[in-house]
C-alpha cells in the first residue's frame, strides 16, 4: 500500500482533525462498525488532590497524531511484525461521553452508556480518562458480558470502600470492581509507597481475590513469572493509571509516585497478556496536561495504547 509520501495529502501530525491516531470519527453511536473504539471520559471530579485529568483525552489524542504519520502501519523490527497495518486495522474514535459539572453519578452514567454502545457493536472499548473513577462505569458496562479478570497498572491500590460518604472517587474503583459478581479476580501491579488505601484495604483486596505486586517485587520475579500468576485463558480488562509509570517519564499526573515502571516493563507485560488471554476492555487514566509541560506523559500514554492495541489485533489475526 502506498505510504502517501509521493502523492495525495502528506497529512503531517499537526494537520487535520485531531482524533486518536487520526482514525475516523464516528459520532453516531448506533453506526459503530469497527474492531476497536476510542472513547474519551474527561471527568476528574473524583480526585482527592490535584485535578486536571479532564484534559487527558484531548492531550492523548493530540500526542497520538505523532504515531499516525504515513507508514501504513507500525513496523517493529524486533518482532518483525507490522502492527496496525492500514489495510486490516478498523479503529474509530467516537468522541467523548458527555460530562455534567458537579454530577458524578450523571457523568458516570454517560460513560457507562457509551461503553455499552461500544460493546453492543462487538468492538473493544479503549477509554481515555479522566481520573481513575471513570473505571467504575466502564466495569459496570460489562454486567451483561461474560466474566472478566481485571489487570491494573498503578501506583495506588484504589481499594477504598467508603470515605466520608464517597464511594465513586478515584480511590474506590478496584473495590467497586471486586464487588461485581462477573469480576473473577484482580491482578494489581506496581502498587507502592504511600498508597490510597490503608492496611485493612490490602487485607480486603486479598480476601476478595486480588494478587498485589509492587514494582520491586515484579522486577525480582521477572516478566514471565508475573504473567504466570495471572489466570490463563481469561477475558482481561486492563486499567492503566499513568502514575504506575515513574514520574521521571510520566510527570503529567495528579498523584505522581516515585519508584514506578519504565516503558518496556509495562509493554512486555501488556504483550504477554495478549498472548495469555483475550483483552476485552482497556482504560488509561490520570493524564493531566497541566503538569506535563513537555507533553511527554501524553506521548507515553498514546504510545502505550497504540502498541497495546496493535498487539491485541495482531494476536486476533487482524
Amino acid at each position: 500500500m502506498a505510504h502517501g509520501y509521493e502523492s495525495g495529502r502528506l497529512d503531517l501530525p499537526f494537520v487535520g482533525i485531531c482524533t486518536f491516531g487520526k482514525y475516523p470519527l464516528q459520532l453516531d453511536w448506533d453506526k459503530i462498525d469497527a474492531d476497536v473504539v476510542i472513547l474519551g471520559a474527561p471527568f476528574d471530579l473524583g480526585t482527592q488532590w490535584r485535578s486536571g485529568a479532564r484534559s487527558g483525552p484531548r492531550a492523548i489524542r493530540e500526542a497520538s497524531t505523532l504515531f499516525s504519520f504515513g507508514h501504513a502501519g507500525a513496523y517493529d523490527h524486533e518482532d518483525d511484525v507490522t502492527y496496525l497495518a492500514a489495510e486490516t486495522t478498523r479503529i474509530v474514535d467516537v468522541g467523548d461521553a458527555d460530562m455534567i459539572h458537579t454530577d458524578t453519578e450523571g457523568s458516570h452514567a454517560n460513560i457507562e452508556y457509551a461503553v455499552r454502545k461500544i460493546l453492543a457493536a462487538g468492538a473493544l472499548p479503549v477509554v481515555l480518562g479522566g481520573d481513575h473513577s471513570v473505571n467504575i462505569p466502564c466495569i459496570e458496562a460489562f454486567s451483561e458480558q461474560e466474566p472478566i479478570h481485571i489487570v491494573q497498572f498503578d501506583a495506588h491500590l484504589d481499594f477504598v470502600d467508603e470515605r466520608h460518604g464517597v464511594r465513586r472517587g478515584h480511590g474506590n474503583p478496584l473495590r467497586r470492581a471486586a464487588e461485581k459478581p462477573y469480576v473473577t479476580g484482580l491482578t494489581q501491579l506496581g502498587i507502592r509507597n504511600v498508597s490510597s488505601t490503608a492496611r485493612e484495604g490490602y487485607d480486603a483486596a486479598r480476601a476478595m481475590g486480588s494478587d498485589i505486586l509492587s514494582v520491586r517485587q515484579i522486577r525480582k520475579l521477572g516478566t514471565e513469572a508475573v504473567l504466570a500468576r495471572i489466570p490463563a485463558g481469561k477475558r482481561y480488562y486492563v486499567t492503566i493509571d499513568i502514575d504506575g509509570f515513574d514520574p521521571s517519564i510520566a510527570p503529567g499526573t495528579g498523584t505522581p509516585s516515585h519508584g514506578g515502571f519504565t516503558y518496556y516493563e509495562v509493554l512486555e507485560l501488556l504483550d504477554g497478556l495478549t498472548q495469555r488471554g483475550n483483552v476485552v476492555g482497556v482504560d488509561l487514566v490520570e493524564v493531566a496536561r497541566e503538569y506535563d509541560p513537555a507533553g511527554v506523559t501524553a506521548i507515553l500514554a498514546a504510545q502505550v495504547l497504540l502498541n497495546f492495541i496493535g498487539r491485541i489485533l495482531h494476536r486476533r489475526g487482524s
